[in-house]
């Protein structure tokens, strides 16, 4: 059922294009009342517009009902009358196992290399960034792919070369300019899909650069391992992953004297107690074992560069005290009143008008931008006025890495710190910001939030408890802490 909740998700596979038209003009209203999904403050603070919104949801829902119950129809009937030969035969010509004539149907040569090592692939512990980037781009040759699945290709493009994990000195720069512009060209020119192919010429060139290396598959299947660590449900998976070594072992992709072996055997006998111990809900990786194999693949393929992993739910006291959390490192006035919090915190900042909230972030803002990283500053309650830019100047916090918006913009990729004032003028809901918070796990976020005339935050009560820090302007110019990391600091704001 689509709704305001998953519509940006759901109408990934509608094609518009073919669509009534009226449903059409739907399509572009919920764009424009939404700013393409970046507010949904329209919908909730207009009854006038929620109603003609909720319409179109249920107008929508309704054909794309019919619609699918029409194709199983259709294809019931086509298939009503076939002899069992025939539906086989059919069957096979869309598998692409056969030609329409009942012959073979030969293999592509326009596919990536299969896990069978070549004898003339290099094995290693990591696909250079470029090498990784340019397979993505030859697996999209001959598929049909929305505007969406195109532009997540290039905002992960665009945040590899910003980041400088790929560089205009690397040796596949050409390749990568290619990717870049084709890709561009390609999202500016479609329409809701298209089928993208890639010419021999190019397929051939490219391929040659993509097949040269391929991952140990012992690293390969030590990272599958990490990253079954505490999450529950995992045991059919362990099964599947301990029958997946032992073919390793059997067709000699993992042999002895392999750099991993070791490794690799402590986490298969770890693997096969979990599946004999039918009390242990979750695999459990030793705290010891779990920082070598961390130590061993830090930022390796497959593992999740900015998702930490999952440490063990057990820990002994002593392996538990030993270990070291990556903070932000906040000094002077900011630690005195937050403490120092890790790098992916998020806060709530709450008060009445005017007694200087936006000030405090704005402050914040930049001393994030000066020290940690990019930040953006949605200023929603204010717009990108006179009154933004006064306190920007009063606060000397002017920088290159500090941005300004009105409106929240769909792709954050390029910030590491996110400022939302006010929550409650963006019309997002508590659920809004836990989607927000799982989509960017290795971004901070400050919600601002205004208050009731009781001094309460507006919004659900329960989403303090889901931030790290909360800090509250109760008087004119005073800041007072009430998170986990330095419970009861002050500050004064001007």
């Amino acid at each position: 059922m689509i709704n305001h909740n998953n519509y940006y998700d759901k109408v990934k596979s509608i094609d518009f294009y073919n669509l009534p038209e009226a449903l059409k003009k739907g399509n572009e209203y919920i764009n424009k009342a939404t700013s393409n999904g970046a507010s949904w403050e329209a919908y909730h603070g207009s009854d006038a517009i929620k109603k003609v919104i909720d319409m179109y949801f249920s107008k929508l829902n309704e054909f794309t009902a019919n619609n699918h119950k029409a194709e199983i129809k259709q294809h019931k009937e086509e298939h009503r009358h076939q002899s069992g030969k025939e539906i086989m035969k059919e069957a096979m010509i869309r598998q692409g196992i056969t030609n329409p004539d009942g012959s073979p149907k030969k293999k592509s040569t326009k596919k990536i290399q299969s896990d069978e090592t070549d004898s003339n692939e290099k094995l290693v512990e990591r696909i250079p960034e470029e090498v990784r980037f340019i397979r993505r781009f030859l697996n999209l040759n001959g598929k049909t792919k929305t505007k969406d699945d195109i532009l997540r290709f290039i905002n992960a493009l665009q945040k590899a070369i910003l980041e400088k994990r790929i560089r205009k000195t690397s040796t596949y720069a050409k390749e990568i300019k290619h990717i870049q512009e084709s890709l561009i060209k390609t999202f500016n020119s479609m329409r809701a899909k298209i089928k993208l192919e890639i010419t021999d010429k190019t397929y051939n060139e490219f391929k040659e650069a993509a097949t040269g290396e391929k991952v140990y598959p012992s690293v390969q299947l030590i990272k599958k391992y990490i990253n079954m660590n505490g999450k529950p449900g995992m045991k059919e998976k362990a099964a599947k992953l301990i029958k997946q070594m032992e073919s390793a072992a059997k067709r000699r992709k993992v042999t002895k004297g392999d750099a991993y072996e070791t490794s690799l055997q402590k986490a298969y006998n770890n693997l096969k107690v979990f599946i004999a111990d039918k009390k242990q809900k979750e695999l459990q990786i030793e705290a010891r074992e779990l920082n070598g194999l961390n130590g061993l693949l830090n930022g390796l393929d497959g593992i999740d560069d900015e998702m930490p992993v999952r440490k063990s739910a057990v820990m002994n006291s002593m392996d538990f005290a030993n270990l070291e959390f990556d903070t932000l490192g906040l000094q002077g006035k900011w630690q005195e009143l937050i403490g120092d919090p890790s790098r992916n915190f998020t806060a709530m900042v709450f008060g009445k008008p005017k007694m200087g909230k936006s000030y405090l972030c704005i402050d914040f803002a930049g001393y994030l931008a000066r020290n940690h990283g990019k930040v953006l500053y949605v200023a929603k309650e204010e717009g990108l006025d006179m009154t933004l830019q006064k306190k920007l100047n009063e606060k000397h916090v002017v920088h290159p890495n500090l941005f300004v918006a009105s409106t929240m913009p769909r792709d954050l990729s390029a910030y590491d710190f996110v400022f939302l004032d006010s929550v409650n003028r963006l019309g997002l809901q508590p659920e809004d910001l836990n989607r927000l918070r799982a989509l960017n796990p290795s971004k901070s976020f400050v919600f601002v939030f205004k208050t009731s005339k009781t001094g309460n935050f507006k919004g659900s009560q329960s989403f303090q408890h889901d931030v790290d820090v909360v800090i509250e302007v109760a008087e004119k110019g005073k800041a007072v802490q009430m998170g986990r990391f330095n419970q009861g600091g002050e500050m004064e704001i001007f």
